[in-house]
């Protein structure tokens, strides 16, 4: 099941955020609670994880970093791209105001 490390982590949020203790059996029943059967190698060792983190600050970062802008990974071919297509919309805007300022010259013969 490719989903079943993530119930262990949200299993382990959930602790957190009932402000349980997260514990190997505390974590082992929530898990168990799912409908799964707890892995006791994988308990452990995310027990073992978790210990060592500030939860507090590791859930603010990730709030902030969640609220940014994300963007997807550009490759250098497609950056070049974006680059000459945003030096090409600068050309025409430019142009646009050349030739808005010609009509206004030409309409108050300036």
């Amino acid at each position: 099941m490719p989903q079943e490390g993530k119930a262990y982590v949200h299993a382990a949020l959930a602790l957190y955020y009932a402000g349980a203790q997260l514990s190997e059996d505390n974590l082992k029943k929530v898990v168990e609670s799912l409908g799964l059967q707890a892995d006791d190698a994988k308990v452990k060792m995310l027990v073992a994880s978790i210990s060592e983190l500030k939860l507090d600050e590791v859930l603010k970062n990730a709030a902030v970093a969640v609220s940014a802008p994300v963007s997807a990974p550009v490759s250098a071919p497609a950056e070049a791209e974006k680059k000459e297509e945003k030096k090409e919309e600068k050309k025409e805007e430019e142009n646009k105001e050349v030739d808005v300022s010609e009509g206004l010259s030409g309409l108050f013969g300036m």
